[in-house]
């Protein structure tokens, strides 16, 4: 395909509902939006936001019924931005917590959509912020846990994903209660430095070669668990950006 006819797709968090809890970069993409799939759980306030232009259609999911498939959901991304339209996928809360965005990467990167992921608020802080309460007290908790109550249907063992904050340089203190906890020397993993910013750097490798991978400046973090094995071959081929940090502009092909 041409990059000329395709359009682009972000992935959006619309944060828990309040509009003021929107990122900058989140209310920009969606005024410049041609085309807007959002979930159920997006608040009135927000799709006030979209321009009145854009084709706006609610792709929901709510307690196991499905009025659009995922399936459908994926075409619909695909199908739109092969026609030179600016689409947003709209997520409530943040798109890579609970928000089926790993299916919707996998779909945008077989047909060769260029993408983005613009992060959102995840509903469990604003839960925190209005508790007034902190998630990682150090005199108390030094971890938090995320669980759905739903899964996919023949989903594979539920081995957890694991972010570690400040891990460090010498990550042999970290494996050791990684590999205690059950995960294998297999298991891969990657460290983020400056996320977000233009000096953002990654390293991908299992825990088994992360010893020998150095380490990057800080602050960083240490991403761990089966869901970063990636299609090498489909993420050569795509043209895409995964990038909170990308200054371009939501443009639409001339």
């Amino acid at each position: 395909m041409s990059p000329q006819f395709s359009g682009k797709v972000y992935l959006v968090g619309a944060g828990p509902g309040d509009p003021e809890l929107l990122t900058l970069k989140a209310l920009r993409v969606l005024r410049e939006a041609d085309v807007v799939l959002h979930d159920d759980l997006i608040s009135e306030e927000i799709l006030a936001l979209l321009p009145r232009t854009a084709v706006i259609a609610s792709v929901g999911k709510r307690c196991g019924n499905a009025r659009v498939t995922q399936e459908e959901t994926n075409a619909a991304m695909v199908n739109y931005a092969k026609t030179g339209r600016v689409v947003v996928r709209l997520k409530s809360g943040d798109p890579m917590l609970f928000g089926r965005a790993g299916e919707e990467i996998d779909a945008l990167r077989a047909a060769g959509i260029e993408f983005e992921v613009v992060p959102g608020i995840s509903a469990a802080f604003a839960a925190a912020a209005a508790l007034e309460t902190s998630l990682t007290d150090r005199r108390k908790s030094s971890r938090v846990v995320f669980s759905t109550g739903h899964r996919a249907t023949g989903a594979s063992a539920d081995v957890p994903t694991q972010v570690i904050y400040m891990p460090g340089s010498d990550y042999s203190g970290v494996i050791s209660r990684l590999l205690a906890e059950g995960f294998s020397l297999d298991t891969p993993c990657a460290i983020v430095s400056a996320v977000s910013r233009e000096t953002q750097a990654e390293l991908r490798s299992t825990l088994g070669e992360l010893p020998n991978m150095g380490s990057l400046p800080a602050p960083s973090l240490l991403l761990v668990g089966e869901v970063l094995t990636q299609d090498s071959e489909m993420i050569a081929s795509s043209d895409h950006a995964v990038s909170a940090s990308s200054n371009s502009r939501a443009t639409r092909p001339s």
